[in-house]
């Protein structure tokens, strides 16, 4: 006697909302462009249960390893609304590759997570395209990485995004900031835009301003909205590796979220304080903008937004010269943003009236303690 019920349902996992051939069409898609990514110590071929990475072969005799993972926070959903999917990975890359050679590291392999209800190839294709563009800037392999198709997790068009990058540095190399002391120099290299942080204010601003992102920005009637705030996240890894060779920076803080307040102490040792001066470089109209719509405080535009620099490096004053024609000459905008003085490890950022936004002259301080 055979216990099947004639009318029972033969369930499949297409049914369920997952589609394998969707996901293998996709794997297909993307192996060329992870091949594009190669470089020594990684062949870029995927498929297999995890990606293979030979240190010797990129050079090195006795290194560390260094790591770090991140994602690309709400600017995802702002590149969801608006269909501009070709930035972000750049953006998910770079939250992790500049955490790398901030340590002194030269960042070799990434992986990615990509996470969504349903995949749509067209948008997934773009999103992983521009993983690779960001690979390709920094230098490292996109050796792997996982797309998860999850019906009910996310809403219909939503995804996520989450990167890992492994970098290495010989041990005698790593970047600790130990060695800052008072008159060394702080420069600043110029961010592309926003980066990748402070976008639930951006948001919250749009809506509640109404702002008309698919159109000419008011600041630049050149750009739409919506591409100046969605401008790709800079990479400074290749422009920094040669003067880290050379032990010609001293350390180095990477401009994410809490801005350079919070995060230029982050590399100082005890007993120094750097200060910055808000006055040396011209506030991008990005941010002019920004603060205006949100009548934001200098105070605040310090620890939310980035504020036109995206990496600031702590250098000997003998050294200010060099280290700025060398990043000129590889394409990076420098200015000179401030010094370190003695004092309680920590930032302090001024400005003039109406520099930021200021309605007098202004003082922003942060102690690390």
């Amino acid at each position: 006697m055979s216990d099947t019920n004639p009318d029972a349902t033969s369930y499949t996992y297409a049914q369920a909302g997952v589609s394998i051939a969707a996901g293998n069409a996709l794997v297909r898609a993307i192996a060329p462009l992870a091949k594009s990514t190669r470089r020594s110590g990684a062949d870029a071929e995927l498929g297999g249960f995890g990606g293979f990475f030979d240190l010797k072969a990129a050079g090195f005799v006795d290194p560390l390893l260094v790591a770090a993972n991140d994602g690309v926070g709400t600017k995802l959903k702002l590149a969801i609304d608006h269909n501009a999917h070709d930035g972000v990975g750049i953006d998910l890359v770079a939250m992790c590759a500049n955490d790398l050679i901030v340590q002194g590291a030269e960042p070799l392999f990434f992986l990615d997570y990509y996470a969504t209800a349903k995949i749509d190839p067209a948008v997934a294709e773009r999103v992983i395209a521009s993983i690779a563009e960001g690979c390709r800037q920094a230098g490292c392999a996109l050796i792997g990485g996982e797309t998860a198709e999850m019906p009910g997790m996310y809403a219909a068009d939503d995804y996520d995004l989450a990167g890992f990058c492994v970098g290495a540095v010989e041990r005698d190399r790593v970047l600790t900031g130990q060695d800052i002391a008072p008159g060394d120099v702080l420069l600043g290299l110029a961010s592309s835009g926003v980066h990748s942080n402070g976008f639930s204010l951006v948001r919250r601003l749009a809506a509640d301003k109404g702002w008309k992102l698919a159109r000419p920005a008011l600041f630049d009637a050149d750009v739409l909205l919506i591409d100046a705030l969605m401008a790709p996240t800079r990479i400074y890894v290749k422009s920094l590796l040669p003067l880290l060779a050379e032990r010609r920076i001293k350390g180095l803080a990477h401009i994410t979220g809490g801005g350079l307040l919070e995060n230029v102490p982050r590399v100082l040792p005890a007993g120094v304080h750097a200060r910055i001066d808000a006055d040396a470089w011209p506030q991008p109209r990005l941010m002019a903008f920004l603060q205006a719509q949100g009548n934001i405080e200098p105070e605040e535009m310090a620890r939310t937004f980035n504020c036109g620099i995206g990496m600031v490096a702590a250098v000997a004053p003998d050294q200010v010269e060099a280290v700025t024609a060398a990043l000129t000459a590889a394409g990076e905008t420098v200015f000179t943003i401030g010094a370190v003085q003695a004092g309680v490890r920590g930032c302090t950022v001024t400005g003039s009236l109406e520099t930021w936004g200021g309605r007098s002259a202004w003082t922003a301080t942060h102690n690390h303690g």
